[in-house]
This record gives structure tokens, sequence and C-alpha cells, in this order.
């Protein structure tokens, strides 16, 4: 069978469907329209959207590595996190926070963890809706959740997840985060947040409000994706203020790329030379800036 043409138009579409207000039924129906059918929007759909299937580069059961459920405090109750790190390393560690996109802490946001474990780091992927009883099967569910958290109360969650992995007995004190899409937008804020934060890595994700940048002191590494107007629009005034209060940052462009182009659980968007420059850049970055100090 030839494999369905996926055009921009299409993904711009999913993304108007997953970040905006496009719901499912619009969603498909706009689909069918670009489709030319409704059993060809029906085969591409798949193809845009992220598949669980797909999330496993490194095995739950990896014996290389400890891999655990845990709890902790949060900013005002507890969160839930999957906490990862090598069966072998040696303590203490630089430490990294993983933060999901708008799904939730999902199998793919596991792996990307367990990835970031297998090259020496403590991680931790904390779930942001614990508040609301963790994160459900249902992404369209999940999404709906995302969207309705309280802004100040999720700030709060991620620096208590913070400072939790900081005083952790097997960190070396030293913390970053990563996130991605929703998660990107996250470790903005909490650079602006939190002056613990050491390094952040932001994937096409949001930036943070013009008048917290005074308050980074993380040094930041941004990764954007050429086709993502949606998020880049956002660019020009961030980059202005963080290079007016002298925030360390460097800022990828990957043209052709679209939002999501890490997510290699979505076929349609995801660049595999993209991903994989953006990710050694980013355990460069990570194991520069979180080493233990001499």
């Amino acid at each position: 069978m030839t494999r369905p043409t996926i055009t921009q138009d299409m993904i711009s579409a999913y993304d108007e469907y997953t970040h905006l207000t496009l719901d499912r039924r619009g969603f498909m129906e706009k689909l069918t329209k670009l489709a030319g059918s409704g059993a060809a929007a029906a085969a591409i759909a798949p193809m845009l959207a992220a598949s669980n299937a797909a999330a496993q580069q490194v095995p739950e059961d990896d014996n290389r590595l400890v891999a655990e459920d845990i709890t902790y405090p949060g900013g005002n109750g507890e969160m839930q996190g999957y906490l990862v790190r090598m069966r072998d390393a040696a303590n203490p560690m630089p430490s990294v926070i993983v933060i999901h996109e708008n799904r939730g802490l999902n199998p793919h946001i596991r792996d990307v963890a367990r990835r970031l474990a297998l090259q020496g780091f403590l991680v931790l992927a904390p779930d942001f809706l614990s508040p609301d009883g963790g994160t459900p099967e249902d992404e369209d569910r999940a999404r709906e959740m995302i969207g309705a958290l309280d802004a100040a109360e999720t700030i709060a969650n991620a620096t208590a997840t913070l400072a939790f992995l900081e005083g952790h007995e097997s960190s070396n004190g030293r913390v970053g985060a990563v996130g991605f899409c929703w998660g990107g937008g996250m470790v903005n804020d909490l650079a602006g947040a939190s002056e613990d934060l050491v390094a952040g890595v932001a994937y096409y994700g949001r930036q943070a409000a013009v008048d917290q940048v005074p308050n980074i002191r993380a040094a930041l590494m941004l990764h954007y994706a050429g086709l993502d107007d949606r998020i880049n629009a956002g660019i020009e005034a961030y980059e202005a203020a963080l290079k007016e209060h002298g925030v360390e940052y460097q800022l990828f462009m990957y043209e052709g790329s679209n939002h999501a182009f890490n997510n290699d659980t979505s076929s349609a968007r995801f660049d595999p030379v993209a991903a994989a420059v953006a990710w050694e850049r980013t355990l460069d970055f990570f194991r520069e800036k979180l080493a233990t100090p001499a």
C-alpha cells in the first residue's frame, strides 16, 4: 500500500487540534477535506499522532538502570514522578528534570528519562497532573487537564521538584531541566521562577514572560523548529530580553522541521536528523553545566 502524502497543512491542522481550539471532530473534518476522503484521513491521522507502541528505545526493565515511580512533596500536596539512574552509578550525579508535553507523563517521556539516565544523569520526570490524580491514558483528556492547570500551583510544583532533586542523596546538587512542547514552556518558566536551576533546555516551548527574564540565572539552550510559526512568533521578543539582561543562552533553529521534531513516536513530524543533532547538543550542554565543580 502506498504511504499517504502528508502535507504541511495537515500538520498545521493537527497542531491546531492539539494546542489550540480545534476539537477532534473539527480536526477530522478538516483533515478529510485536505486528504480528499474519509478513508485517507483515517489513514493519515495515526501518522500525525503519537504512538505509545513506538515510544520505547530503552526497555523498561533494562538491567543497567534502576527506575521507580515515586512520590515526593510538591508545592501544596504530593507529586508523583518517575526516577531513574544507572544501577552502577557513582554518587553524586548531575541531575535533570524531564518535563512532559501536554499529553502528561506518558511512555515516551518515561523513555526519554531512561535515555538520559543511561548518559550518567540522575533523572526525575514529574507528573504535573498529580494534583488531579495523575496522567490519564486518554490523551485528549490529558490535554484538557493540562489546559486547566493553575499556573501558580504548577510553578510551585516545578520548584518543589527542583528542590527535591537538588537535595536527593544521589544528586551532586546541580540540577538542569529539559522539556518538550508544553514542557519546554515550563522550563522557561522555571528558569524565571527559581535561581537554583543551573541549566535549562527548551524544545519548541513557549517563551517565558519578558518581565520574568531579569530573574533568570540558569544557562539556557533553546531548540526551535523552522516550520513552527505558532511558537516561533515569540522568539524575537524573548531573545531581545535575554540579551538585554545578560542571560547566557544558545538558540538553534532547525529549518524544515516541525513542532515536536524530537518526538520519535509521531512518524509524520519526527525529524531524525534534527532530533539527533539537538540531542547531542543537549547532552553536551548538561555535561558541561551540571558537572561537579573541580
